[in-house]
């Protein structure tokens, strides 16, 4: 007779508490879910279910992998990202719920212009921003660059299954390399982006979930973070309209030098925001 949710659950909350595994309840029940292929409601409305115990050895193995500092994300294979689900592996970067005030802003704005727009997403990874800004704004067009095919080739994985590919261009591009000026050969409305800007002396400090499991090139900026954010301000006014906008992600503490490079480029009104937890995470500025 197999074990019950109920038994099992606790069985691999433990392990991962053993491993130093922060949310431990939450993501031994979510690997159990997944395995079983009950969402949240379903275990709870079910908590004596019986597993068979292949499915018992199988929920181990997931667990022994999160244990062993392999993100949820990976694991499962999905995150969902401004009420969306999206695919990611270890091509992408797990898409972060800071980035959502970017996508907020972003579609903020757009709104706010009205009409057909046309937007430029630099860094894409998993798409998460270019597939949201879609979402929310059906007559926008957006350009969607990366250096790296795996990442594309997830990116327009999420298009596809939310139903936004025809709205996006996806192109293997070094931010600008390969980027035409604009859709159908316009400038651009909006430029978003959230690019690497990790210190590359930090990177070994990171959480080992991240460190070991994420992509190095989509977190390091360099030796002082800040690398993308120059060569981005250098040449993105090239691909704007007058008066058109650009949105970048940034580090908590990179808000004054970053803004410092915008503006030593060129660019004019900007503008920090921050994210829910207070801390400094958008630098918008205008061409």
């Amino acid at each position: 007779m197999g074990l019950t949710i109920k038994e099992l659950v606790p069985i691999g909350e433990r392990i991962l508490k053993q491993n130093g595994v922060d949310n431990a309840g939450h993501d031994a029940e979510a690997l159990l879910g997944f395995e079983i292929g009950f969402d949240k409601q379903k275990m709870f409305m079910n908590w004596t279910y019986e597993v068979e115990d292949e499915r018992s050895e199988s929920y181990f193995d997931l667990i022994n992998r999160r244990a062993a500092g392999e993100p949820l994300q990976y694991i499962t294979g999905e995150q969902y990202f401004f009420g969306h689900r999206f695919c990611v592996n270890p091509y992408v970067l797990i898409p972060r719920p800071e980035t959502e005030a970017l996508a907020e802003k972003a579609v903020q704005h757009l709104q706010a212009l009205g009409g057909a727009k046309s937007v430029l997403d630099l860094c894409t990874g998993s798409g998460a921003l270019a597939v949201s800004i879609a979402k929310a704004c059906p007559r926008v067009k957006l350009t969607a660059s990366d250096l790296f095919e795996q990442a594309l080739s997830v990116a327009k994985h999420n298009a596809h299954e939310l139903g936004v590919s025809s709205r996006i261009d996806f192109i293997k591009s070094d931010l600008f390399a390969s980027v035409k000026r604009g859709t159908f050969g316009k400038k651009f409305d909006l430029i978003v982006t959230n690019p690497p800007y990790i210190r590359t002396g930090s990177l070994m400090g990171l959480q080992r979930e991240i460190r070991d499991h994420e992509p190095m090139f989509a977190l390091d900026g360099g030796i002082d973070g800040l690398d993308f954010y120059r060569r981005i301000a250098e040449d993105a006014r090239a691909y704007m309209r007058p008066d058109a906008c650009i949105m970048a992600e940034i580090g908590f503490d990179q808000a004054e030098e970053v803004a410092g490079i915008f503006e030593a480029a060129g660019f004019k009104d900007i503008e920090v925001f921050r994210d829910l937890a207070g801390l400094d995470r958008i630098v918008k500025a205008l061409s």
